[in-house]
């Protein structure tokens, strides 16, 4: 699977971690994010980084996904 816009996707943390779910830190900590603010793009998208992506959708911005 191949994100549009040029082949990336850009996920940016929004919201903080603190009380949020173990398994739900694992994803963001997986997808490289740590702090609010922080930006990953990623050029490949595979299943497994959009299982994360979707696990979490409430703590990310996600771009160049349609």
């Amino acid at each position: 699977m191949m994100a549009v816009n040029g082949g990336k996707l850009v996920v940016t943390l929004v919201r903080s971690l603190n009380k949020r779910l173990a398994n739900h830190q694992a994803c963001v900590r997986g997808l490289g994010l740590k702090k609010i603010g922080d930006t990953r793009s990623f050029e490949q998208v595979t299943p497994a980084v959009m299982g994360m992506i979707k696990r979490v959708s409430y703590l990310l911005k996600v771009e160049g996904l349609e």
